[in-house]
């Protein structure tokens, strides 16, 4: 019997395991950290041994093959010893994707991942089509093919995802941006970014899509190095040469493979970032052969997603907006093109090595204050300090959000759109918007 070890009992390792045990093989979970106690009941009930708070290198490196969760760098202590004595290690998607024929939509980028995958996936279920929602968000792929299989699969994969698959083949990949982010964990090489996003493209053959930005300068560079097989769908703001997905005179326009199209100003999700994810989400519907009907409400009526520019309250005249999932600068600049009052903008947290020139001229002219929360907001001083604008330093939400109170004025918009991690003070980024949104409605 083969022994499969899963490092991490998160999400994506807890389902990893139930696969992995369904399949037949010899399966041991280890966590450094605890493991939250739906997890140890999950593996308790399928008889899969666990341990959390330590590796124990005896039980790790007999393993056949190492699934590891994306959240565990590739340099950690014992994943180099597991490469050095030569395990294949894998990710729990190209695991999934083994015991699986289901029609997988693949959704990365740096920024617009998760609106782009829930409102594809939203289209997909209004249109009673048989979808499950997985990767970064949703329920784990693997227990998902394991216990509650689908005929679709839409799935947002993180750079972390993509470094560990190998076999895994996605019908319609869509790469929907590259810009600096996670440089931490690349060496802070762009390039080692790069190329893990491109990834999304490995094994696609001529019966597969690849819907792209064709805008974006990385990936124009990028496709010149790649024998991409797969039929391209290239979507941009205006009509360029080679688009098939455009605005233009206030008309949403699809051209291939089915001709579509709905007013502009129909579409549910506004700013400029979400002209592209609603182009990219209708394409990819389109070439699913989701019914125009389907397209056109779903694109109309889509809610939005949590932590992403969504309006919290009106307190006093000012308009609180949480954005805590703009974990890197180029979604921060999304967020604030998007602004149409004054912005008193929180910045900080665990920096990821970021170049914070991108926003500069937006903070220039939008910005009425500033306001830090971070454990060490040092950077952020030595970058915006002589720019002229207020600022004040918190290092609670608490305090933040007072400060916020204090400095906004009559029909500004107080905007936590961060440009970094959330994990100085915070267990996650959700946990950063949660606290926001419930300070906010207590003033």
């Amino acid at each position: 019997m083969k022994r499969i070890v899963i490092l991490g009992a998160g999400e994506s390792g807890a389902g990893a395991a139930v696969l992995a045990k369904k399949e037949g093989f010899d399966v041991f979970v280890s966590d450094m950290s605890g493991i939250k106690d739906k997890y140890k009941a999950m593996l308790d009930s399928h008889g899969i041994e666990w341990e959390e708070g330590r590796h124990t290198e005896e039980k790790i490196l007999d393993a056949d093959e190492i699934i590891k969760s994306p959240g565990i760098p590739n340099d950690a202590p014992m994943v180099v010893k597991c490469a050095a004595k030569g395990i294949h290690i894998i990710s729990e998607i190209e695991f999934a994707g083994r015991y699986t024929d289901s029609k997988m939509i693949c959704i990365t980028g740096s920024n617009g991942k998760t609106t782009t995958t829930s409102l594809i996936y939203h289209i997909f279920k209004s249109a009673g089509y048989d979808a499950g929602l997985a990767g970064n968000i949703g329920n784990s792929l693997a227990l998902q093919v394991a216990e509650d299989p689908h005929e679709y699969y839409i799935i947002e994969l993180s750079s972390f995802q993509l470094d560990n698959m190998y076999d895994f083949r996605a019908n319609i990949a869509i790469l929907l941006n590259i810009t600096p982010d996670h440089l931490d964990r690349y060496g802070n090489c762009m390039q080692n970014y790069v190329d893990a996003k491109m990834r999304i493209l490995q094994n696609q053959t001529g019966e597969d899509s690849f819907i792209y930005w064709n805008d974006d300068p990385v990936i124009a560079r990028e496709l010149e190095k790649y024998d991409i097989k797969a039929i391209r769908y290239p979507f941009s703001e205006l009509k360029e040469k080679g688009s098939i997905g455009y605005i233009e005179e206030g008309q949403y326009k699809i051209e291939k493979p089915t001709p579509f199209n709905m007013e502009q100003e129909e579409l549910s999700l506004t700013g400029k970032h979400n002209i592209y994810n609603s182009l990219a989400a209708g394409i990819a519907s389109n070439v699913a052969g989701i019914r125009k009907e389907f397209i056109r409400k779903s694109l109309s009526d889509f809610p939005g997603v949590e932590h992403r520019l969504e309006k919290v309250a009106k307190v006093g005249g000012v308009q609180y907006v949480n954005d805590s999932k703009a974990t890197n600068v180029d979604a921060c600049w999304y967020a604030l093109e998007s602004m149409k009052t004054p912005v008193v903008l929180i910045l900080g947290g665990k920096d990821k090595g970021n170049d914070y020139n991108a926003i500069k001229d937006l903070v220039k002219e939008k910005c009425a204050g500033l306001v830090y929360l971070g454990a060490d907001n040092s950077k952020l001083h030595a970058f915006f300090d002589g720019m002229g604008i207020p600022v004040r330093d918190t290092h609670s939400m608490r305090d933040c959000v007072q400060a916020c109170y204090e400095m906004a004025r009559p029909g500004d918009t107080v905007l936590l759109s961060p440009c970094c991690a959330s994990f100085d003070l915070f267990k996650n980024m959700e946990d950063r918007g949660e606290q926001f949104k419930t300070l906010v409605r207590g003033l």
